[in-house]
């Protein structure tokens, strides 16, 4: 397993995006590379772990035109 990966998905998680939508995400190859890239850039240009989840979650929301769900309680 990618612990690179686990972890980008899980603290986008952390920002509400749907965990349907980033299966869809990491099961293509092209698109997790993608999100990988950006993630790992914003990390390099100076943003925390999770500014650059926040960054990429907002950008996926924007993309798909959808709302996050605050209403939902984290599971534990």
């Amino acid at each position: 397993m990618d612990m690179n990966r686990f972890n980008i998905y899980e603290r986008l998680r952390d920002f509400k995006v749907p965990s349907t939508v980033l299966d869809k995400i990491f099961l293509e190859q092209g698109d997790a590379q993608i999100l990988v890239d950006a993630y790992n850039s914003l990390i390099e240009d100076g943003c925390s772990e999770d500014d650059a989840a926040k960054e990429i979650s907002e950008m996926i929301f924007k993309e798909l035109d959808i709302t996050p769900d605050y209403s939902m309680e984290d599971e534990k």
